[in-house]
């Protein structure tokens, strides 16, 4: 049987398996939607952000969103991607993760524009992040405290959301958080539970996505519940 392999995805079971009038088995199949799941979710979060990003600019605002959670998700980020990239995880098992980055550190840049006068504490957060996130990104840390960082991890991803949860529940308002970006986060981490669990991730890897979805889902249920009907105003904010 000639091998067809594209990106790591090995098309060769399956054509064979079609070719002969049958259907692939699951061991032939699995392993191949993982991967396409993966790379889907890689191409889907070049633009996971982008709506809340333009909803942002559009209005010219900041109403309703914690800044600390957005801060955070920066650095739940970095920690995540230098973990998977120095433990060699195929790119469809986490590529997604550097894409999201970026995303998250525009964002936060946005947010400290339209939060003008920006306070002293809020300056040495930046710097002190760029100093210490390329080290961590280089893998240039004790190997002992590297793992413990990446265990960190999914409490500081925790932690991000819990913010913006409560800010919500307080206000019975999500300002002006996108709800198709939160959705894609939703929908993305339900995916990468399936896709980690086929790549035999560490477990570690798979609880992050699972609290992910337990956040992501809450936030979006969230904005579903406190959408204003049309032609309402919401009243302001304290």
């Amino acid at each position: 049987m000639v091998e067809m392999k594209f990106l790591g995805m090995d098309f060769s079971c399956a054509l064979g398996s079609l070719s002969r009038g049958d259907f692939p088995e699951k061991d032939c199949l699995l392993p191949l939607i993982s991967k396409l799941l993966g790379y889907c979710i890689v191409a889907a979060s070049t633009t996971v952000k982008l709506p809340q990003i333009l909803k942002i600019l559009k209005h010219k605002s900041i109403r309703g969103l914690s800044v600390v959670a957005f801060e955070l998700e920066v650095v739940g980020y970095t920690i995540a991607l230098a973990y998977c990239l120095h433990k060699g995880l195929p790119f469809s098992a986490y590529g997604e993760l550097a894409f999201l980055l970026i995303q998250a550190i525009i964002l936060v840049a946005i947010i400290y524009y339209f939060s003008q006068p920006m306070g002293t504490w809020t300056w040495m957060r930046a710097l002190i992040y760029c100093g210490v996130a390329p080290t961590i990104l280089a893998g240039q840390i004790d190997p002992l405290l590297f793992e413990a960082l990446y265990a960190s991890q999914h409490a500081i991803f925790f932690f991000a959301r819990v913010p913006q949860i409560w800010e919500n529940f307080k206000h019975k308002s999500t300002g002006e958080l996108s709800f198709l970006t939160s959705l894609m986060n939703f929908a993305g981490s339900m995916v990468r539970v399936f896709t980690s669990m086929q790549e035999k991730a560490p477990m570690s890897v798979i609880l992050g996505s699972v609290i992910g979805i337990m956040t992501n889902g809450t936030i979006l249920s969230q904005i579903i519940l406190y959408r204003k009907p049309p032609g309402k105003k919401e009243k302001k904010a304290d």
